[in-house]
């Protein structure tokens, strides 16, 4: 008798093996056997309902949450058993407690986390890598976590906060921040990332330390994994330099013999690159390079609404005056029909070049009204609608952010949209050499909602795409399991087979869709933030311990944290 059998459902067992009816057995925290006529002690009807392993998500944010939120939310309500945080050059270790709040303008800037929440929410119980570690290990979570070495916190510790954004380093400072890759590596880290792209700054307008470092310095990060003997290098470039990059990001992988992978995405200001950087990468693979791309699930989108980091009003100065009332009297004031046409009457403050194309191309912005239409037609958008209907596209927005109380919704698909349709994310999803990520689980809080991207991916591409081709259930789920895991080196889950990680989700794929988009307070410090919730998901399992149940926690908190790689079950 096995501790539970899930009977009867299709089992989807993440190695990219065509699904069947089956049973599967969990024994303690390892899957046990999957077959016919398995008994449990308790035994649950998995008939109609399909049965994979939980979700990995290897591109989140939550260094700072997992300190507080025991459910890694929005991850823990879609499926996700394990993230990997520590991404894009970010994170709060190693530091010295004098730089504490320089870390926070770092991740809010970057990031668009709320500092007040960070600084009322982190337990700051270390200084050194290591140390940040041996906290994180206290910690009981619904879900397992692991994370990475950030490059910027690297930098800052090494070099001091100020040089560490306006210098370069020097070859000692190179030296010790190899050596410091390589001990957090051996205490657990499973990498370093780094960012490179002129997006990401902090919140004073600063660049993140690291953006313009010297090739030699990320040579030393390299380096430090391969001393090490494990780990690999994240990166988030420039998007419209990548093609010039790819020459150096194969160097340093074949010099350290350690995997390195970069961010790939469409953007609007180079809608071809993104097929020569692709190239280059399979020329690079044909050269032996370990060097991976990673693509998100669907474009990358802003949300859009009255109380975000972003709207079609945002730079109009009678909003700016507005915006420190409270919610109630800014909702009222927007009600009234002379406030509404003094604010369309009005031209923007024009501040950047980027934050006037995000607030003002209308042929890029669609009404969400609830959390399937992602992939828009041209005709939906607010410009074309505008010029069929006669009236502005301002008008049109402001309408429809009015809806719903207040709380309507735009979608700005950033990236991966210049095409106006998903096509390439097919084309990239069913390349060998990339890997599904950029979900941004904890990050981007009140401009971007991407943390519930493995229920889309199930849901939208195996299911309900009517725009073009599919991807076939078996490969979605090897995309987000068996092979996410294996990237980062945990060996141990992503596969229901015996001897692994008892993972596991229970899903109604009928069922399973996304919810609509909600704009909630409830960060530490009363910080905003985006969520948006799943149907479908009939439970979820852990190490063998169930964490979830019809979306709602049980209160169970097997999740720990991963130090280092996981040898596969013998």
């Amino acid at each position: 008798m096995f501790d539970v059998v899930f009977k009867g459902g299709l089992v989807v067992d993440g190695s990219g093996a065509p699904a069947s009816v089956a049973d599967v057995a969990l024994q303690g925290d390892r899957i046990a056997a999957v077959g016919q006529g398995l008994r449990g002690h308790q035994e649950i009807d998995a008939t109609g309902l399909m049965v994979t392993p939980g979700w990995v998500d290897m591109h989140t944010h939550y260094d700072g949450q997992v300190t507080w939120d025991p459910h890694l939310t929005p991850s823990g309500w879609h499926g996700v058993t394990t993230v990997v945080m520590g991404n894009c050059g970010v994170g709060f270790a190693p530091v010295r407690p004098e730089h504490r709040d320089w870390l926070i303008n770092v991740m809010e800037g970057v990031e668009d986390i709320p500092g007040a929440a960070l600084s009322e929410g982190i337990r700051w119980d270390w200084e050194t890598f290591p140390e940040y570690l041996d906290a994180l290990e206290g910690l009981h979570r619904s879900m397992d976590f692991a994370t990475q070495l950030p490059h910027s916190a690297l930098r800052g510790y090494v070099m001091g906060t100020s040089a560490s954004e306006t210098t370069d380093a020097t070859p000692d400072q190179i030296a010790e921040m190899r050596r410091l890759t390589a001990q957090a590596v051996r205490a657990g880290a499973l990498g370093v990332s780094t960012s490179r792209t002129s997006l990401h700054r902090t919140a004073e307008g600063q660049f993140v330390a690291g953006t313009f470092a010297q090739l030699e310095e990320l040579r030393g990060l390299v380096h430090g994994l391969a001393d090490a003997g494990a780990g690999l290098f994240e990166l988030a470039g420039e998007h419209v330099t990548l093609d010039d990059d790819i020459s150096w990001i194969e160097e340093l992988a074949t010099e350290a013999g350690r995997p390195v992978v970069f961010n790939l995405s469409q953007t609007d200001f180079a809608p071809e690159l993104w097929r020569t950087v692709l190239s280059g990468l399979e020329a690079a693979v044909a050269r032996g390079a370990p060097v991976f791309a990673q693509c998100a699930g669907r474009a990358i989108g802003v949300l859009m609404n009255w109380q975000s980091t972003a709207h079609p009003f945002k730079l109009h100065p009678s909003w700016i005056a507005l915006e420190a009332l409270p919610w109630p009297e800014q909702l009222a004031t927007l009600r009234d029909p002379a406030f509404k046409a003094r604010l369309l009457a009005e031209a923007p403050n024009q501040v950047g070049m980027f934050e006037a194309y995000i607030t003002q191309t209308f042929d890029k912005m669609y009404v969400l009204e609830d959390g399937q239409g992602y992939e828009p037609h041209a005709s939906e958008s607010l410009a074309a609608r505008a010029e069929r209907e006669g009236v502005s596209a301002l008008a049109l927005a402001y309408e429809a952010l009015l809806a719903h109380d207040g709380g309507g919704f735009l979608y700005f698909p950033l990236f991966n949209y210049s095409d106006g349709g998903l096509d390439l994310l097919h084309e990239l999803h069913s390349h060998p050499r990339t890997r599904m990520g950029l979900s941004d689980g904890g990050a981007h809080c009140a401009s971007i909602c991407d943390g519930g991207m493995p229920t889309f991916m199930l849901s939208f591409w195996t299911r309900d795409r009517t725009r073009g081709e599919r991807l076939a259930v078996e490969h979605v789920v090897h995309r987000q399991t068996a092979q996410t895991a294996a990237f980062y080196g945990l060996h141990d889950r992503g596969l229901l087979k015996p001897g692994y990680r008892a993972d596991v989700n229970l899903i109604d794929y009928g069922a399973l869709s996304l919810g609509r988009p909600e704009l909630v307070f409830d960060l530490p410090a009363g910080g905003r933030r985006l969520i948006q919730r799943a149907q479908g998901y009939v439970g979820t399992w852990v190490a063998g311990v169930q964490t979830m149940a019809q979306g709602q926690p049980t209160g169970a908190l097997p999740g720990r944290l991963i130090r280092g790689a996981q040898p596969a079950p013998s």
